[in-house]
């Protein structure tokens, strides 16, 4: 059968942040783009200012597709999926397990384009697309305190510090250029 993409659709019913009390919920489909915008944006970033040669394009559909073993497995929080090295190989082995499924619900013809997509990014566009995906989480720990809802707190204090700690020259671009607007008003973005 090729459900691929009708499992896909159904993102929209997996939260994040499941541990956390969230002003706004968000769920993985949401994150997903959020992460295709900001990956492909690194990729800009790298290419307009640092003599990167990314495929952008490409890049951005990483993030846009890097959640999809979720879509069977749930949303594993963080900080259970790195408890220990045990409990991280394992989910690691089901995520590809997970991934191997939705795969199969493709037609043959089409599954190594997304295959590539999803399982075999390079090194250097799987480090881009992390650092989009930590951004996200930040952006997301940001939104939430401006709401004032405390509980974001050391997780946006944690992941600041993850993200001022990475030697990315497109990250601290982004950081030190975009951050900034994310804790602003709607009045106040419109200038």
């Amino acid at each position: 059968m090729n459900n691929f993409f009708a499992f896909l659709s159904r993102m929209k019913y997996i939260e994040r942040w499941s541990l956390m009390r969230s002003d706004k919920r968000e769920n993985i489909m949401e994150h997903s783009q959020q992460v295709a915008v900001i990956a492909h944006a690194l990729a800009v970033i790298g290419n307009t200012y640092f003599g990167k040669n990314y495929d952008a394009n490409r890049i951005g559909m990483i993030g846009a597709y890097h959640e999809t073993s979720e879509v069977i497995t749930g949303d594993l929080p963080t900080p259970i999926k790195y408890f220990n090295p045990k409990i991280k190989v394992a989910y690691k082995e089901l995520e590809d397990i997970a991934t191997n499924k939705l795969l199969d619900m493709m037609p043959k013809e089409m599954r190594s384009t997304y295959e590539d997509l999803i399982l075999n990014p390079t090194e250097e566009e799987h480090k881009l697309m992390k650092c989009a995906d930590k951004l996200s989480a930040y952006i997301k720990c940001v939104e939430e305190l401006k709401t004032g809802n405390g509980e974001f707190k050391k997780a946006e204090a944690t992941i600041l510090n993850d993200l001022n700690s990475m030697e990315v020259n497109e990250v601290k671009f982004f950081m030190d250029n975009f951050l900034e607007g994310y804790k602003l008003t709607l009045d106040e973005l419109e200038g």
